[in-house]
């Protein structure tokens, strides 16, 4: 037997072409395809994916403010195109009441029409000074406020569409605070995708003071309720030749190319609105 094992054990040296060592690296290579494609490709990709130290914060908690504990709420109205100017009005009687009503934890932030992008449409930001609690109280006592109740039973009547999103700011943005005008104001839309919040906000913070020269940075917010993982970025300018202008500048700053590629492949969709503020807006 012993001389049949040496001559099985040559002839197997002999078909791998080389020594013991190389015999094991094809041994190895030989185990390996035992494993499913899928399992392969599984493993080889692990090689390449970026090792993130694992958290117990939420993103919100890391890229929110700490100092306030503002919550917004932002609407988007499709309005029945014969009634935008009876929708304006009515908006415009009523509103300012609960802004400049003490008792009710509110403030308007700005309301505008979409001037260009989804037409027929209007756009109200609000701010809750105490966060959920805030949101909460307000919403009880609307449900007794005639008035309101009114309100929106005469607005459903204008409407084809409406919906919001719940929303923290940025902690490296401006916080949003009343401007003169006259303005027109770009809010920007991404939608990115799921688990790339945190880079965003990486990248953003870094790149924030290429845009803050003439002031055209307004606020940045991302989503906590409706729809997920979509950031609003607000910004300001006196007309759109400032707008191309303020924006042909930033690419001649170093820096700014460099948070463009690493925050493009972040993005699922992204939505330009450019909007004219309403008599009630305190960002005119």
């Amino acid at each position: 037997m012993a001389p049949r094992l040496c001559s099985i054990s040559a002839a197997a040296r002999r078909l791998l072409g080389g020594p013991g060592p190389r015999a094991r690296d094809v041994a190895a290579v030989a185990a390996a395809r035992f494993y499913s494609k899928d399992n392969e490709g599984s493993w080889f990709r692990s090689l390449f994916v970026h090792k993130v130290d694992p958290r117990k914060d939420a993103h919100s908690t890391l890229l929110s403010k700490k100092e306030t504990s503002n919550l917004y709420k932002i609407q988007f109205h499709s309005v029945k195109p014969e009634c935008l100017d009876d929708y304006n009005s009515l908006t415009e009687a009523v509103l300012p009441k609960l802004h400049l009503d003490e008792d009710y934890p509110c403030s308007l932030v700005g309301n505008w029409n979409t001037w260009y992008g989804e037409q027929d449409q209007a756009v109200h930001l609000w701010r809750f000074s105490g966060g959920y609690p805030a949101l909460m109280d307000c919403m009880n006592k609307l449900k007794n406020n005639k008035e309101y109740l009114e309100f929106r039973k005469e607005r459903s009547q204008m409407l084809l569409s409406r919906r919001n999103q719940l929303l923290l700011e940025f902690s490296f943005w401006n916080e949003p605070q009343p401007r003169a005008g006259p303005n027109i104001y770009e809010l920007r839309t991404y939608k990115l995708k799921p688990g790339t919040m945190i880079e965003w906000g990486n990248n953003w913070a870094r790149a924030i003071k290429y845009r803050q020269e003439n002031q055209e940075a307004v606020g940045g917010f991302f989503s906590q309720i409706g729809e997920l993982y979509v950031v609003h970025h607000l910004w300001a300018y006196k007309d759109l030749q400032s707008r191309e202008e303020t924006r042909n500048a930033a690419w001649r700053k170093r820096g700014w190319d460099e948070n463009v590629y690493y925050t493009v492949p972040l993005v699922r969709h992204m939505e330009s609105r450019i909007m004219i503020p309403l008599k009630i807006s305190p960002l005119q």
